[in-house]
């Protein structure tokens, strides 16, 4: 798998290629929840919550390295304009081992929290 891989999972919202580009045992943190979402089976529905969220959502940018790399986007959320980052790192195996989301400006993160919390709650939660 590559960037170049999630970035077309991400930008067709297809559920099957973003889970097979995600390491079963991925970590993902969250741009507005301080808790840490462990696995595939845990991110991947967030990500497809998000992106009932997301209005007009395009990358305008990539940035690579060795082992990951950045994609910036830009959204909107309500009235809100957003603009972040998914930040991944990929392991030996070419899936994303590791995934963080940043955001801004606060009143989009805001916006964002308060229109996935409902969403959040919903899904299963992992034993502690």
């Amino acid at each position: 798998m590559s960037l170049e891989a999630f970035r077309n999972a991400a930008e067709s919202l297809d559920a099957e290629a973003m889970a097979a580009c995600l390491s079963p045992d991925v970590v993902f943190h969250s741009p507005v929840v301080f808790k840490t979402y462990r696995g595939r089976e845990e991110v991947l529905p967030i990500l497809m919550a998000v992106s009932t969220v997301f209005e007009d959502f395009t990358y305008i940018g990539e940035y690579r390295s060795e082992d990951g790399g950045v994609l910036h986007f830009q959204a909107k959320i309500g009235d809100r304009a957003v603009d972040g980052v998914d930040i991944l790192h990929f392991g030996p195996d070419g899936l994303a081992d590791e995934f963080t989301v940043m955001i801004r400006p606060f009143s989009g993160a805001t916006a964002l929290r308060d229109r996935m919390a409902a969403l959040l709650e919903a899904l299963p939660q992992a034993p502690a």
